[in-house]
């Protein structure tokens, strides 16, 4: 097993997105309306024209782990199965608040065949270390409140739930009032 920055070029990311990333969305799909993908969207397409752009920030890093590969190899190549993944982005904090900039967890996601095995440990660590190295003395994430199983890991690791979000639908406009 090996965890390994995702590099920013075409072939790394489509086959990212192909191998994890869709899985990781389909799943949450299934279980999570507002995850729901467009059917009509050529998902991988998008993401492509999407992705490239965040990969050149320097806030933004994917971390992929990957199985069976060659000493080396890139997250890219054939021959590395790729079974999990962690992406983060740096929150830094505007100068007029009193709190310290944070490592935000985008995303996280092992592939169903090495749950259980300590890969999601691995993956918050890696985001633990780059926090470590971009001065950030906290991490956060948004957890799903239906997601027991991993707000239950959440908190074994030490997050504490601090805020809740709240949504609202936005009635349609009525013309006739204006």
């Amino acid at each position: 097993m090996d965890i390994r920055r995702l590099p920013g070029d075409e072939p790394a990311i489509r086959r990212f997105i192909e191998a994890l990333w869709l899985p990781y969305k389909r799943e949450l799909e299934a279980t999570v309306d507002e995850f729901a993908l467009d059917s009509d969207a050529d998902v991988v397409a998008e993401e492509l024209d999407h992705r490239p752009d965040r990969h050149d920030s320097d806030q933004f890093e994917a971390w992929v782990a990957v199985d069976d590969a060659p000493d080396r190899a890139d997250p890219a190549d054939s021959q590395a199965h790729p079974v999990g993944f962690i992406t983060t982005d740096v929150d830094e904090a505007p100068t007029v608040f009193d709190r310290p900039d944070r490592l935000l967890i985008c995303d996280i996601y092992v592939a169903e065949s090495r749950r259980g095995t300590g890969l999601a440990d691995e993956l918050v660590e890696q985001a633990t270390a780059r926090a470590r190295e971009r001065g950030c003395a906290e991490l956060t994430l948004d957890v799903d409140v239906d997601n027991d199983r991993a707000r239950a890991f959440y908190e074994r690791l030490g997050f504490e739930t601090v805020r809740h979000t709240m949504v609202a639908e936005v009635p349609a406009g009525d013309e006739s009032r204006k």
